[in-house]
């Protein structure tokens, strides 16, 4: 079975708030799916990004309306005008809703893991934020550990069936958590405002060893979230973290959450980070965007994505070490150093974590994403936090 099974084409005039795109528009430079699918495989013109767009709201909890928000964001997305740089992307069109919502998520999984395999970087355009489960489950084939970025002012966890909630987008997150075979390493919850999140569920990431960054935290200081970002293989972004004086097309929207210039900030620095391969932008819904405030945003987190994908360094520790400056520290009473490096091309840090015990055979060393302040804390003869939790999940 051909991708081009899975999708129906779009009409890109659509899209056009004119009689036609600039040139430097992205819907003159797309490569859309409108007569013929795009070629995925031919060197010169394989794609780097692939828009992904699911037409899926039936798993979509008081959200009904997610469905047409692919077509939505590509009404503001495609008059938006390219960076300095020189882009291939492709619009595959719309994954329709299959007979079940699993049919759906077969479809989505299989689009995510061939694209990925062919280094082609999915950005999906739900469609509720349960497709997060499709998007991870998409990596079980490629026998490899996932790390997941989610951005969200909640935890999605049923924590009174946490074995057998049905999956919808209040408890993806059970499934994902429960997945067996089991190729999760960590999973981070980015932007949670705490009234909206049970101690119980704080309680479980912490026995896990995950990650949690309040949406206190970040204010005002939002490159703490970048470490956990350019960790992460996939991110996943609840529209619904957005303030809703920013973004109100959401049922669900909160009064607080996240700035529009915050939520575009985040979606760089994971265009920008080596290890992301896909990505998606869920739970918008048009139906009470009626201004297209929200579609428009969501274009233009799309767009800060694809800027910062071409903004890539490729700097994840590697050789040769003469691209990194080299750091290394012992804590108070502790004969154990600790090795920290800084990207000379970026300035970006990683932290070295040892595997112990059951050590990995083909590596020595986990590189986990870090800033300076970790190296600052190391170097008074403190732990880091980031650190520990790592090594935990090495045993």
């Amino acid at each position: 079975m051909s991708l081009a099974d899975f999708f129906t084409p779009i009409i890109t005039r659509d899209f056009c708030s004119g009689d036609d795109f600039y040139n430097s528009q992205f819907g003159k430079i797309i490569q859309a799916y409108e007569t013929s699918f795009p070629d995925l495989e031919h060197a010169e013109r394989k794609p780097h990004i692939a828009l992904v767009g699911v037409e899926e709201e039936r798993a979509s909890v008081n959200n009904r309306g997610v469905k047409k928000s692919p077509d939505a964001v590509r009404k503001h997305f495609y008059n938006l005008y390219q960076g300095d740089y020189d882009m291939r992307i492709a619009d595959l069109g719309n994954i329709q809703a299959g007979a079940t919502v699993q049919d759906t998520y077969i479809a989505l999984r299989t689009v995510v893991e061939e694209l990925v395999k062919q280094d082609i970087l999915p950005v999906i355009m739900g469609g509720g934020q349960d497709l997060t489960y499709a998007q991870y489950t998409g990596y079980e084939g490629l026998e490899q550990r996932v790390e997941i970025a989610i951005i969200d002012a909640r935890f999605d966890l049923d924590q009174d069936q946490v074995e057998s909630p049905p999956l919808n987008s209040n408890t993806y997150l059970n499934h994902i958590i429960l997945h067996q075979p089991d190729y999760l390493f960590n999973l981070s919850n980015l932007a949670y405002q705490t009234y909206l999140v049970s101690k119980e569920s704080i309680n479980m990431y912490d026995k896990l060893f995950f990650s949690t960054m309040r949406i206190g935290m970040m204010a005002g200081k939002l490159d703490q979230a970048e470490p956990l970002i350019r960790a992460a293989d996939m991110v996943s972004f609840d529209i619904g973290a957005i303030r809703a004086s920013e973004a109100p097309g959401n049922a669900n929207a909160n009064p607080n959450g996240l700035y529009g210039d915050e939520a575009c900030q985040l979606a760089r620095y994971a265009g920008m980070s080596d290890k992301c391969s896909s990505i998606g932008f869920y739970e918008y819904n048009p139906t009470f965007d009626p201004m297209g405030h929200t579609g428009s945003l969501v274009a233009q987190m799309i767009w800060c994505f694809v800027d910062g994908f071409y903004s890539r360094k490729n700097d994840t520790p590697v050789i040769p070490k003469s691209a990194y400056v080299i750091y290394r520290t012992t804590l108070e009473n502790d004969d154990y150093e600790l090795v920290f490096v800084k990207s000379k091309k970026s300035d970006r840090w990683w932290m070295q974590v040892p595997y112990f015990g059951s050590r990995s055979v083909n590596e020595r060393y986990y590189w986990v994403p870090c800033r300076y302040e970790d190296y600052q804390q190391a170097v008074s003869g403190d732990m880091p936090d980031l650190w520990w939790r790592t090594h935990q999940k090495l045993q």
